[in-house]
């Protein structure tokens, strides 16, 4: 351990300079996959905040945010027929103009006394009327808009009455307007796009599942059914591009504890010979080589772990539409990686004074 400390020190702008390289790779991993863990939360917020275990959709339909549903007339009363409490919702994309912007949003058309609405108020109330709208605070901040303020959506003018938390995403976000106001905007008397259906007690989510298959034009998923669906199908999208940047960051972080620990073995190697010349094992030298990686690794490690999380806040405070989650299973993964970095980082080193003949070294 004390030659593989002197080697580290010899040079101590090099050590300086593999740590922050270490450091760097670490932060850009978790950084991504926190950015990525992220967008899964946000694709989930709603869901999991509404009421209900059940989703029905229209037939062949199996994610919220995906695709168009529109339900058979008289859907909701066959579900309520089969047990259990329904709050339908009336919901589709729509683009905004916002300051000569063109903002996607996601409205959302519910009943106040069944549910579906925002779970948690910034500031305002919830829509009274059919006039008017509850944005969300960070869509609404961007776009220095106010409670107060109108907003043209169609062709109809709603007003800004509330404004919610935790509804916003990089992709879209959640606006919230009374169900009659939606079937209205959307010239659809009565229609229903999604049924929240909560089971009786002594019935299970499945047992409710399993009741409502049997929907004409419908069909019946437990939410977190259909909360993993819209998760892979943005997943096609967005997390192979990102688990592909997440590898080139560990192997860029290999390559830089590799060639640190190569050129520090290099450059002692009249020592190694001189050790091993006396009768110092392999094993020992082998030792000392990994000591040194594993230190630059651990240390790289942690400090992108701290770099990387103040750089998730600082992102989340200038881009708030950004949700970067960092979470203990994350960080454990990072820590495991700067292991695995280190110990691939060694095998080069390790071969080289594996091949070395103390003879060799003494003719030189």
């Amino acid at each position: 351990m004390l030659l593989a400390r002197r080697n580290l020190l010899q040079d101590t702008m090099r050590l300086a300079l593999s740590i922050t390289g270490v450091a760097l790779a670490v932060m850009l991993i978790l950084l991504l996959q926190g950015f990525l863990d992220g967008m899964y939360r946000q694709i989930a917020a709603y869901l999991e905040h509404t009421p209900g275990t059940v989703v029905v959709a229209q037939e062949d339909v199996t994610n919220l945010l995906g695709a168009t549903s529109l339900l058979p007339p008289g859907t909701a009363a066959a579900a309520r027929s089969r047990g259990g409490t329904v709050a339908p919702i009336l919901s589709q994309f729509v683009i905004l103009d916002l300051h000569d912007k063109k903002q996607p949003v996601y409205p959302v058309g519910y009943d106040p006394a069944s549910g579906g609405g925002p779970w948690r108020l910034a500031a305002g109330h919830a829509p009274q009327n059919n006039y008017q709208v509850v944005f969300d605070r960070i869509l609404a901040q961007r776009h220095g808009m106010a409670l107060g303020d109108t907003v043209e959506m169609m062709d109809r003018t709603f007003t800004i009455v509330g404004l919610s938390e935790e509804t916003t995403s990089w992709m879209t976000s959640f606006i919230f307007i009374r169900k009659t106001a939606a079937e209205a905007l959307w010239r659809i008397p009565g229609g229903t796009s999604f049924l929240l259906v909560t089971p009786p007690a002594r019935m299970t989510p499945q047992m409710l599942r399993d009741r409502l298959t049997d929907l004409p034009g419908a069909d019946a998923l437990l939410k977190g059914d259909m909360i993993a669906n819209d998760a892979r199908l943005f997943a096609r999208f967005f997390s192979a591009p990102l688990q592909l940047m997440i590898a080139i960051a560990f192997l860029v972080g290999t390559l830089i504890v590799g060639m640190v620990i190569y050129n520090a073995t290099v450059e002692r190697q009249r020592e190694y010979g001189v050790l091993k010349a006396i009768g110092a094992h392999n094993g020992v030298l082998y030792r000392t080589v990994v000591a040194q990686a594993l230190v630059v690794a651990s240390v790289g490690t942690l400090v992108g772990i701290g770099v990387a999380a103040g750089i998730a806040q600082l992102i989340m405070a200038l881009r708030p539409q950004f949700l970067i989650v960092l979470e203990g299973a994350a960080v454990a993964w990072a820590l495991l990686a700067g292991m695995v970095m280190a110990l691939l980082a060694a095998l080069v080193p390790v071969r080289a004074i594996a091949g070395l003949a103390p003879a060799e070294i003494f003719r030189r």
